[in-house]
């Protein structure tokens, strides 16, 4: 079967079938499909879409390019947590530890920035030493020791995702729901989980802008997952400012830690404790989210969770010395503090514009081989709503780059609105998604 044929099928919006995607996709691995096609079809994916039947298809065929990892040896309800993506989300280095505490085992396999979003691979990989790059017998050993396990993808799981994965990231075709969705699941369902809880960004700066097309990709995912046995639930969040106060791997990796030893940061915890919950209460170790998500806090307050993150850090290769003293970790070369040039309150935070700007500090990828700065990023001092003064600090920048330097403090000075008048912030959780639809979410209790 002729790939051209295949792609000017779908360029014309005509649906395709089992043996058309097996051609295109198997051909992709196996060199009979050059790249350059591959981008053609991913952009008529992109414009034409796919119904239901081909996204599954599509999933399976990703699924069935490696192996699908067997965890049924290692004892409990295997749960995993995954997002859309977003700018400052950071919320899988809080959660993992937390569930696990619980006794819910987490096998997770995540992914690397993408787009202007950013990655937990880097987050993680932002402590010296640890290893994202374990082999699967590795994976299936740590998560027997410790409960948890964080890893990249290997060349196993799912090789036609890997590899469609970093197309779609240079040829702007990031933003499609079947193509989001056979990426999710096909690594979801190969790493061996029993379940699964979504986290689905709308706004701003989520893949998603639009409440209906995250709903839609919820909908989307949740099928897939139901159609292959798995029990999975997802959440609408809000992505119009930074989730946290931290943008760019390291910073966001101490927010995390500070997190786990205690500190509450509203927005932050409160994504992470209703994903966390449910995942506790999928885990078969709570009755109701809300159950779950006490049992979580107790992690936190008892100090389970953060034994259980140096406990990961330790196994997988990391220094646990940086996370007891983050001083330790390089300084940037440039540390310069973005102050307010009027008093008021903070009526938005551009999260897209703030995550173009942190690539340009260096803390993102332009290009696949893009060498990303670990320690660049940027700290915000308020969030949406927060009072402020002239003088007072917004942001402090993290960079080792000179000469986009002040374009991009003057990029992110744009990317910050304030008003006269105090704004009051949308609320984060949108709604719960589930097999029987949508329910709008107004809190536990």
């Amino acid at each position: 079967m002729n790939p051209i044929e295949i792609i000017r099928k779908k360029r014309s919006g005509e649906k395709l079938n089992r043996e058309e995607i097996e051609t295109l996709i198997n051909g992709y691995l196996n060199g009979r499909v050059a790249d350059y096609q591959m981008s053609a079809f991913l952009m008529s994916v992109y414009f034409q879409k796919m119904d239901f039947e081909e996204t599954a298809i599509l999933t399976e065929v990703m699924l069935r390019s490696g192996v699908v990892v067997d965890l049924s040896k290692v004892p409990g309800i295997k749960v995993d947590k995954h997002s859309t993506g977003g700018v400052g989300d950071k919320v899988s280095l809080i959660l993992a530890p937390m569930v696990a505490a619980c006794g819910v085992p987490v096998p997770m396999i995540s992914g690397r920035g993408l787009g202007h979003t950013g990655g937990t691979l880097d987050k993680l990989e932002s402590i010296p030493g640890f290893r994202t790059n374990l082999s699967l017998k590795e994976y299936e050993e740590v998560i027997r020791k410790t409960g948890l396990v964080l890893i990249g993808q290997t060349n196993e799981i799912a090789p036609a995702d890997k590899r469609m994965y970093a197309l779609r990231d240079v040829t702007a075709t990031v933003e499609s729901i079947p193509l989001i969705a056979g990426s999710i699941m096909s690594k979801k369902l190969a790493e061996g989980i029993d379940a699964l809880v979504l986290d689905v960004k709308v706004g701003r700066g989520a893949f998603m802008q639009n409440e209906a097309d995250a709903v839609e990709l919820a909908k989307a995912l949740i099928g897939v997952g139901t159609q292959f046995g798995k029990k999975v639930i997802g959440f609408i969040t809000g992505m119009d400012q930074p989730l946290g106060f931290a943008v760019g791997n390291w910073l966001e990796t101490v927010e995390c830690l500070d997190c786990l030893k205690g500190k509450d940061i509203p927005d932050l915890m409160e994504v992470t404790y209703i994903l966390s919950g449910a995942m506790v209460m999928l885990g078969g170790k709570a009755k109701s989210i809300e159950e779950g998500i006490e049992k979580c806090k107790e992690t936190i307050q008892n100090g389970k969770a953060w034994n259980k993150f140096k406990e990961l850090v330790a196994i997988q290769g990391g220094d646990v010395s940086y996370l007891e003293d983050v001083s330790k970790y390089p300084k940037s070369k440039h540390i310069v503090e973005i102050k307010s040039e009027m008093d008021g309150y903070i009526k938005n935070i551009d999260a897209l514009e703030v995550g173009f700007v942190s690539i340009m500090l260096g803390a993102g990828r332009m290009k696949v081989d893009d060498e990303i700065d670990l320690k660049a990023g940027i700290i915000f001092n308020k969030k949406v709503g927060d009072k402020i003064s002239v003088g007072e600090n917004l942001a402090v920048v993290y960079t080792d780059k000179s000469d986009d330097l002040r374009t991009s403090i003057e990029r992110l000075k744009k990317s910050i609105f304030i008003s006269a008048e105090q704004i009051i912030p949308n609320k984060i959780i949108h709604s719960l998604v589930d097999e029987q639809g949508v329910h709008p979410w107004y809190g536990c209790g």
